[in-house]
């Protein structure tokens, strides 16, 4: 099929036409995984309309701050009501544009994470300079995506995905209605809101991009909903259920990608709860193939973090350091979401286990990157981000264990207890509960070590 559509751009075609076409391309090389090949057929057609495309390579801090500095400058002080009540686009080329440029982001979000805010500031100075059109929702909601996970200013953030939704009110720019919500709904309000918030919305995303025939991305929020009903610790066995009902939704709509994803997930609940755990690690060794063949760093650090939740669970520290020291800084490859935020803290827990059975340098070394890691959270915590207040109390327990407060580790065991119950993260009450249990049986208390033992059973159990 792309030999043909190939055949056809090689044409002398008008600008429509080739628009309809290249869409076509963009669009089927994404939906079968081959990312790259996506973003470079929707860099190629943007060169084409004169547009800017920037070159497909990692890009520079520098550059990123430049074009920061420069959309800053055009924003000035507009709220989120000054960018909505902008004037419409009515320049064709411009718009056409603006509508690779949401392919791209995509694409480019999954192979190359770097050049995602030079697509993204691209878009918006477009909206700033020559006004709306559909693609601004979507196109600010990125920004507020860039600008509460990666600038670290979660409440700047949430103005510009105000923004978005405010756009999407005024007429004609309904047809983003699914990937605003996406994007707002996977990268900006779980800095600053209960990510349990972030279901019901994600839901109704997957509904209206059924109705209105945006399959990709209603898969996308279903993709996203079931990962974030997993971090939440609804009960594994319904998340079995849903997951393989999921696969097949995806199979139906030959959304393939997001189907790899899917299973992933529904592999590692199986091998939380004991099921096919053999045949699991099969899956996901050939899962990671396929992410390194198709340059898919979005698919590959996604296997790794379902690995680490699993090592972490099992208590296999050993493994989770060797992870942690393969896969190298998995934040980078999951900007903004909340898997990059459960990455950190599995992470630094890691680090700090690793630290307490080593000696010497090595526990000295371990320490130290607990420490860095530690600090990420304890700023995203300071920036109002209440889905990591639990997981500051576990490391804040476990890192008195490692230095000898006997007094703190008590206090904060029972903290991260009571807030992650409070909160509704199941798994991670039972997780407090065991690393209490080990806590004391190290310290010979044979009846906190029981009761925390008999508790996080419990937990284990409801959760699945």
């Amino acid at each position: 099929m792309n030999e043909l559509i190939d055949e056809v751009l090689s044409k002398d075609i008008d600008t429509k036409e080739k628009y309809r076409v290249s869409d076509i391309k963009v669009n089927s090389l994404h939906n079968i995984g081959k990312f790259n090949e996506s973003v470079n057929a929707a860099l190629d057609f943007n060169r084409q309309l004169g547009l800017p495309a920037p070159r497909k390579k990692p890009a520079s801090k520098f550059t990123i701050i430049r074009e920061y500095i420069r959309v800053k400058k055009l924003l000035k002080d507009k709220t989120a009501e000054d960018i909505a009540n902008l004037p419409e686009l009515d320049n064709e080329l411009y718009e056409m544009g603006q509508r690779m440029n949401e392919y791209l982001a995509t694409c480019i979000y999954r192979v190359e994470p770097t050049m995602l805010p030079l697509i993204v500031f691209q878009s918006v100075t477009t909206v700033l300079k020559h006004g709306l059109s559909p693609s601004s929702s979507p196109g600010f909601a990125g920004l507020g995506l860039l600008l509460c996970g990666p600038f670290g200013k979660p409440h700047e953030g949430r103005e510009m995905a105000k923004a978005a939704e405010l756009i999407l009110e005024k007429p004609g720019m309904r047809s983003r209605a699914t990937y605003t919500i996406f994007i707002t709904q996977c990268f900006c309000y779980h800095w600053t809101s209960p990510l349990h918030d972030t279901i019901e919305p994600l839901l109704e995303g997957y509904q209206i991009g059924v109705e209105i025939g945006d399959n990709g991305r209603a898969c996308n929020c279903l993709l996203f909903r079931k990962f974030h009903l997993f971090f939440t610790g609804r009960a594994l066995d319904s998340i079995q259920k849903e997951l393989e009902a999921t696969i097949q939704v995806m199979t139906q709509l030959k959304q393939d990608a997001h189907k790899l994803q899917i299973t992933t997930l529904l592999t590692t609940v199986k091998k939380l709860r004991g099921i096919d755990a053999e045949a699991g690690d099969e899956i996901l060794v050939s899962t990671l193939a396929t992410a390194a063949s198709n340059g898919d760093s979005l698919l590959s650090a996604t296997v790794n973090l379902m690995k680490l939740e699993v090592f972490v669970f099992h208590q296999e520290w050993k493994k989770a350091i060797e992870l942690v020291r393969k896969a190298g800084n998995i934040r980078l490859l999951l900007p903004s979401t909340f898997a990059s935020v459960r990455y950190t803290f599995l992470e630094a827990l890691t680090y700090l286990k690793s630290a307490q059975s080593a000696s010497g340098w090595k526990k000295r070394q371990m320490k130290k990157c607990a420490h860095k890691t530690i600090q990420q959270l304890q700023g995203w915590a300071k920036n109002g981000n209440v889905n990591v207040v639990h997981y500051l109390h576990i490391l804040d327990a476990e890192l008195a264990v490692l230095q000898g407060k006997n007094k703190k580790a008590k206090k904060s065991f029972n903290a991260a207890i009571a807030t992650s119950r409070r909160h509704g993260f199941l798994q991670d009450s039972a997780l407090a509960h065991e690393l209490a249990s080990a806590y004391f049986k190290a310290q010979r208390d044979e009846y906190w070590r029981n009761y925390h033992l008999e508790c996080s059973k419990a937990c284990y159990q409801e959760w699945g």
